[in-house]
């Protein structure tokens, strides 16, 4: 087998790819990464739907539970973590299968970083603090008149628009500046890409469950001891799939079975988005309709 073989395998959510990169992963004798941007938060299992304790004693897993919630994750330090591992694993003479819902995860890895300045605390918080005392219909055109190339985005978009008004408050220049300058990739090996991507019917079914899985086996523990620290609401991990919808059932502004509903709701929507995400940002990768047909079409390709 070669020591530096690659796997990148994708998906939306519920899709089984867990399940694919595990039996990757006992196939091949490989070490798992996680490319999920939840998975990498502690205390959320559940929630997250990150591996078991015992699937991560059964294959090595990377990259899962590594950050405490009150930490921010963007692609670029998760990109440099992820190249970090690879390498490392390479270097102990196994393969590498990286697996999440990510995809923006996936380009970095792949096409390189922009070669954007670290922004410091204080320019985010202001960056929040400005579209709130404006609007978010005033604050889209602000951020638009110092960065035009971003009128793409829809005055909703909060998270990118005020990304974008802080890199210009802090460095003076636009981020489409930044985004336009070479880049590099991050591995230096071909990766075998594959997506997994089930029927509608099956996947949508597949994600009730999900939300049910939350509900059942834990997850409303886990948002309380969430919300018992009292982080703040704008990070990443408060507006995790699950957490906004079993808080809301906790505040008792929704019962148990309208909590339930709106989070199968908005898991269906959430694995629609990065299905029509992947179709048109990964041209190219390989289709899997089932998580039991990629590992043995993956090892066969080996031997060709």
């Amino acid at each position: 087998m070669d020591e530096s073989r690659l796997y990148f395998i994708a998906g939306p959510t519920a899709s089984g790819k867990s399940a694919a990169a595990m039996a990757l992963g006992e196939q091949s004798g490989g070490v798992i990464v996680n490319a999920d941007a939840m998975q990498v938060y502690q205390g959320l299992r559940i929630i997250t739907a990150r591996p078991s304790e015992g699937d991560e004693a059964r294959v090595p897993h990377r990259l899962y539970g590594i950050l405490d919630p009150s930490e921010r994750c963007s692609a670029g330090r998760w990109a440099r973590m992820a190249a970090d591992e690879i390498a490392a694993i390479h270097s102990s003479g196994k393969p590498a299968i990286v697996v999440g819902g990510t995809g923006l995860y996936f380009k970095a890895l792949l096409e390189g970083l922009s070669p954007i300045p670290e922004t410091p605390p204080a320019a985010r918080e202001a960056a929040r603090v400005r579209r709130a005392a404006l609007g978010a219909a005033a604050f889209r055109d602000e951020v638009i008149v110092r960065d035009p190339a971003m009128a793409h985005l829809p005055e909703g978009d909060a998270q990118r628009l005020m990304r974008v008004w802080e890199v210009f408050e802090a460095s003076g220049k636009t981020l489409t500046h930044f985004q336009s300058l070479p880049r590099t990739p991050l591995v230096t090996v071909e990766p075998q890409k594959a997506i997994l991507a089930p029927p509608r019917e099956k996947l949508y079914a597949q994600c009730d469950l999900r939300a049910e899985a939350m509900f059942a086996q834990g997850g409303i523990e886990e948002v309380e001891a969430l919300l018992a620290r009292r982080l703040d609401t704008q990070l990443p991990v408060m507006k995790t799939l699950g957490v906004p919808e079993i808080a809301a059932y906790l505040s008792g502004a929704m019962t148990r079975d309208e909590a339930l509903g709106a989070l199968q709701q908005n898991t269906r929507r959430l694995a629609k988005r990065q299905m029509t995400w992947l179709r048109h940002q990964m041209a190219g990768w390989v289709h899997y309709e089932s998580a039991e047909a990629l590992p043995a079409l993956s090892i066969h390709a080996e031997s060709e």
